[in-house]
């Protein structure tokens, strides 16, 4: 196996080499091993971060120069915590040959080369194995996060609360009020807490981006919550991608019909699987979601470590 070969720039040919081997994988895994920050990052790079290169790819060749090895590092763009986050995918034929531990290793020396950073690795359709190769590479396993499905339409439609209007998220008007309640929804939150508004606008700018799925619910005092969705059209999905009641509104049962309302507006398009991910540690999320179907059928982990400048 040759050694990793690190660049910031992929060729158009080196790109379509990835796109290659990610969906021999996807094939062989039923489940993709790439997220969407690594494709983002694949499409148009982030710029490097202050005195450090933070957003660079890497890639493992066979003897014949085949790909059958990729990762990615993708500065976070959250405003906190500052991380650096990790996606690997290997070839199936190519496993059991530590190709993995290859490109974590390489990733860490890279980080450690440029001022250090927190990273993090989320493995997609996770066990026994990745938890193996994280120990060996020096992280550890910090979340769960469960991806569910249920079919739709649900038999019965959306229950507001009195006072609840509802309406679609309009670009240009809605960013701000939005961000705030996102951010106090999920303070603290490594992906979902903290965004600015080129995180917004970066989803935003993304193909499958649609603001007739961007569902926004109000009452007299303003945006109380939320319910975006996003359709995966290759794999007849479609997902809650991010859900959000204003902690100031806890209390006033507004999950329940913002979930539905989003399943509503999915089936709505044509979709007969609507489908979220939950954290594992988040046991009121879970009632609710299996209350309403939903069944768990696959798990994701997010592996962390902090690495020093060397």
């Amino acid at each position: 196996m040759d050694d990793v070969q690190v660049t910031e720039a992929l060729t158009g040919a080196e790109r379509a080499a990835i796109e290659r081997l990610h969906d021999a994988a996807l094939a062989h895994d039923g489940h993709p091993s790439l997220g969407d920050e690594a494709w983002r990052e694949i499409a148009s790079p982030s710029p490097s971060g202050p005195g450090a290169r933070r957003a660079a790819s890497f890639l493992v060749r066979d003897a014949s120069g085949t790909l059958v090895g990729y990762g990615n590092l993708a500065p976070g763009d959250t405003a906190s915590p500052p991380h650096v986050a990790a996606a690997v995918v290997v070839a199936p034929e190519a496993r059991g040959h530590d190709v993995e531990t290859h490109l974590l290793d390489a990733m860490v020396r890279d980080v450690a080369a440029h001022a250090g950073a927190l990273v993090i690795w989320w493995r997609l359709g996770a066990g026994a194995d990745s938890d193996r190769i994280a120990s060996e590479v020096g992280f550890r396993p910090e979340r769960d996060l469960h991806e569910m499905h249920v079919p739709i339409p649900l038999p019965d439609p959306p229950r507001w609360p009195p006072g609840i209007e509802v309406r679609t998220f309009e670009p240009g008007r809605d960013e701000e009020a939005w961000l705030a309640v996102n951010n106090r929804a999920f303070a603290g939150h490594p992906e979902q807490g903290a965004w600015v508004r080129a995180t917004l606008e970066r989803r935003m700018d993304e193909p499958w981006f649609d603001p007739k799925g961007f569902l926004l619910a109000f009452d007299a005092d303003g945006l109380a919550g939320f319910c975006w969705t996003k359709v995966h059209a290759a794999e007849g999905l479609g997902e809650i991608y991010v859900i959000g009641v204003d902690p100031d509104r806890q209390g006033r049962k507004l999950g329940r019909p913002l979930v539905v309302a989003g399943l509503e507006s999915l089936a709505e398009r044509g979709l007969r699987t609507g489908m979220l991910f939950v954290d594992g540690a988040n046991d009121a999320a879970f009632r609710l979601y299996t209350s309403l179907g939903f069944g768990t059928v696959r798990l994701d982990r997010a592996y962390e470590r902090t690495v020093h400048a060397a």
